[in-house]
């Protein structure tokens, strides 16, 4: 059985945020703002999203993989490499 994960609540609240930054975003663009506070703002957005991965994998490598790799290293490791090849 897998441990819980310790960041969800974090990482739902930083999900929520973005959520609503892209709505601005949406926003801004509707209204004709310029485009390089759009830009900026997608910037923002693509860190946030970054650090809100950065969080998952964290959690996951500390409970999921390490709980894993007691069953069934190739899988888990297998599986591991996939969400990397597909992040990078």
């Amino acid at each position: 059985m897998m441990s819980a994960h310790k960041k969800t609540k974090e990482v739902i609240d930083r999900l929520s945020r973005i959520e609503g930054h892209v709505h601005g975003i949406k926003n801004m663009v509707e209204t004709g703002k310029e485009c390089e506070d759009v830009l900026i703002q997608i910037a923002a957005v693509q860190a946030a999203l970054r650090k809100a991965a950065n969080i998952i994998f964290t959690d996951h490598l500390e409970h999921c993989i390490y709980d894993a790799l007691k069953e069934d290293k190739e899988e888990v490791l297998e599986k591991l490499k996939k969400a990397l090849e597909t992040i990078y």
